[in-house]
């Protein structure tokens, strides 16, 4: 238990605690703090990545837990908008949208992780560790995530809420998702032997 996976285990006792904040009603106090313990705990993955490999503490349980830990926040902030009207209000188009995009995410990560869980278990036993693709597709996740929480914060009182940020973001990271997605298939798809 060194301090690359304490730091993720942090990360993970922080999704219910920005989630409870995301959940409560009206305010745009409690989506600021939902907001910034949500970037409290995507900054705990930067840096308990850069310290394992600085001070090689690599793991295998830290290469296990540790994108277990990004989909346990994604997870979270995506059951949030989609079950409180908060973040979609009057806008049954953007409610389907969190829905379709989150579906998308969800399905995805389930996936890749049944894929990390039979490589594991194979005669091989190999440890699928993020690659750059996925990293990637967890920082457009986490921007998406930081720009439905204050877009309406930012533009509070306008006129026309048109969620443009939102939308952009949620279609880049959805884009992302299936890529980086397919990439894993791609990549250890011999790990799924069908004659096994």
């Amino acid at each position: 238990m060194n301090l690359p996976n304490r730091l993720t285990l942090i990360r993970i006792i922080l999704v219910p605690v920005f989630m409870a904040f995301a959940l409560l009603p009206g305010s745009n106090v409690f989506r600021c703090v939902a907001c910034g313990i949500f970037a409290l705990a995507a900054i705990t993955d930067f840096f308990d990545g850069k310290i394992a490999r600085g001070r090689n503490l690599i793991t295998n349980f830290g290469k296990f837990l540790d994108p277990l830990a990004d989909k346990f926040m994604v997870f979270g902030s995506i059951i949030c908008f989609c079950a409180s009207s908060n973040y979609w209000q009057d806008s049954e188009l953007l409610h389907w949208g969190f829905i379709i995009s989150g579906t998308i995410v969800i399905f995805r990560e389930l996936a890749v992780t049944s894929i990390r869980l039979v490589a594991s278990g194979s005669s091989e036993h190999i440890v699928i560790a993020a690659s750059w693709l996925g990293k990637i597709k967890t920082f457009s996740q986490c921007i998406y995530i930081l720009i439905v929480f204050l877009e309406p914060v930012i533009f509070s009182g306008a006129v026309v809420e048109t969620h443009t940020l939102t939308w952009v973001a949620m279609s880049v990271m959805t884009i992302m998702t299936v890529w980086s997605g397919v990439d894993y298939l791609k990549t250890y798809w011999s790990c799924l032997n069908p004659n096994e």
